[in-house]
């Protein structure tokens, strides 16, 4: 074998070794902060070429945070405000199998999907405000355990302020008074939600896999014990109009 066959070799053999270790890190510029998501390539690839995907074709962008519970977790990836009610969801691609490897602990970003379907995740994402892997919330073991593929490694705080922003029913909504959530007669502005402005692959060749700490989901090897009553996409309040389109859309894609 030639010295410039073995040259080629083994800088194919190193390239495939940086890409085995690598992860990809994505920024999400929001209207209330910017955060950083370091992604489970290898760990969770269904996972996080479907979240790609979303990223690249552009169909995060001007999507609104839709639902806060506090203390549990942050949703969005699902609706848009284009200026009309009720809110219009976004175009996904197909349901993508489920990838339960981590424990959906604080500061963790997962997949929504519906109610009684493992495998029904398509372009709703949450991030874990809380350590919801047990408890009343069973996030690892209900519904085939939630499939969490990254961490938030920077902006943290910018989602806990979002979690704290006052709610029309579960919809975090800026500006916007008890009194007004409560009038049928309301009419929101863009202003008046958290608009994820865009999500772009912040870092996709340094190596940043070293860094990840996630935690593994352990409870799906013991056997699954009744779960309480999944948390409600449609919270408190009495936002009246808002809660009725909200009850029907989601209806539609029932989310945890």
């Amino acid at each position: 074998m030639t010295l410039s066959k073995i040259s080629k070799i083994s800088l194919v053999l190193l390239t495939c070794a940086s890409l085995s270790v690598s992860a990809t890190i994505v920024e999400f510029t929001t209207s209330h902060g910017n955060f950083k998501v370091n992604l489970h390539d290898e760990t969770t690839p269904i996972t996080v070429t479907n979240f790609l995907k979303y990223i690249t074709d552009g169909d995060y962008n001007n999507t609104v945070v839709h639902r806060v519970e506090p203390n549990f977790v942050m949703q969005a990836g699902g609706f848009e405000f284009t200026g009309n009610l009720p809110l219009d969801l976004i175009s996904t691609d197909s349901a993508i199998k489920n990838e339960p490897v981590y424990s959906n602990v604080r500061g963790t970003i997962a997949m929504a999907k519906e109610a009684g379907n493992a495998n029904s995740a398509t372009s709703q994402w949450f991030v874990n405000l809380s350590d919801n892997s047990g408890g009343n919330a069973k996030l690892d073991l209900q519904n085939g355990g939630f499939t969490v593929f990254g961490e938030v490694i920077e902006g943290m705080e910018n989602i806990d302020a979002i979690a704290e922003i006052q709610r029309c029913s579960s919809i975090p909504m800026p500006d916007v008074t008890a009194e007004q959530c409560s009038d049928s007669n309301f009419v929101p502005g863009a202003g008046n939600f958290v608009t994820i402005e865009s999500v772009v692959v912040f870092d996709s060749t340094v190596n940043t896999a070293g860094s990840l700490a996630g935690v593994k989901n352990t409870s799906l090897s013991v056997t699954p014990t009744p779960s309480p009553t999944p948390p409600s996409d449609s919270g408190g309040g009495t936002f009246t109009w808002l809660g009725l389109f909200l009850t029907a859309l989601i209806a539609i894609r029932r989310r945890f």
